[in-house]
């Protein structure tokens, strides 16, 4: 069981959510059944964290779990939020009509993917560079502990600032609605991946997208550590950017979160420190 996790789990569950999503995204309620699909790929990955955990003490709680439920929810608003309302006004305003009507379903998840992450790879950066945008960031990487909840942790304003060029990126070009709700209930599934406390490895194929072993190193507790790996789907950007790390070491417990041990850890206290001028 211990090989078939590290070894298939991340392509046959993002294999089945991808074809999933495709399917269902152009067929009648949608809307309630890609939800459905993005909480059962992140569930079974909650699940493989129990049969074969990277670290056994991640799968404690670090009194941080309440939290990350109260952000993921948040997510799911806002995915649902972007999809069926502000897309649809955004690409009404701002469509150029541009973007390839003959392009099969799939051919579009994957172009509206590659867009959106180009978009969050060099906001993710930004926010790692600019002071303001920091203490926005600074949530995300408080957790001392990486598993299958926290890939949604996200202060609101960091989250927003995040989606926004890539998202205004694919309504100029007019890509279709179902291709953005396909995206968008597949990348929860893989930030689950991304941030997973299992065992599980893709070889060399590892460094072309954002899976745990490579993501990782980006939540090193030292800042200047932490530079690093900053693609969320793919790592080609990191590749042509000079940002791309790789290592053997194995990260532990002591390797994460930040270095100021009085960040607060709910999820209001949270999105109240970036206003608090003591910090």
């Amino acid at each position: 069981m211990h090989l078939a996790v590290r070894y298939l789990a991340y392509p046959l569950v993002i294999g089945i959510v991808f074809i999933g999503a495709v399917t269902l995204a152009a067929a009648p309620g949608a809307a309630i059944a890609l939800p459905i699909l993005t909480l059962a790929g992140v569930l079974v990955i909650g699940g493989l964290e129990r049969l074969s955990p990277y670290q056994q003490a991640w799968t404690k709680n670090h009194g941080d779990l309440w939290a990350d439920i109260q952000y993921n929810l948040m997510g799911a608003v806002l995915i649902q939020a972007s999809v069926h309302f502000i897309y649809p006004l955004s690409a009404a305003a701002l469509s150029l009509g541009l973007w390839p009507s003959t392009w099969p379903l799939w051919a579009s998840v994957l172009g509206v993917g590659i867009i959106i992450d180009f978009g969050l790879y060099w906001m993710h950066r930004w926010s790692h560079r600019s002071a303001i945008l920091w203490r926005f960031h600074q949530p995300h990487h408080s957790p001392e502990r990486l598993y299958w909840l926290n890939g949604e942790r996200r202060h609101l304003v960091s989250a927003l600032l995040l989606a926004t060029p890539g998202l205004a990126a694919v309504a100029l070009l007019g890509a279709p609605q179902a291709a953005l709700a396909a995206w968008f209930a597949i990348l929860p599934v893989h930030l689950a991946f991304q941030h997973a406390n299992i065992d599980y490895t893709l070889g060399p194929f590892r460094r072309l997208l954002g899976v745990a072993e490579m993501h990782r190193w980006h939540h090193k507790r030292h800042y200047e550590d932490a530079q690093v790996n900053f693609g969320e789907a793919f790592l080609v950007w990191d590749w042509l950017f000079g940002s791309l790390h790789d290592a053997s070491e194995k990260i532990e417990s002591a390797d994460l979160g930040l270095s100021d041990a009085t960040y607060p850890k709910g999820f209001f206290t949270q999105h109240a420190a970036p206003f608090d001028p003591r910090r």
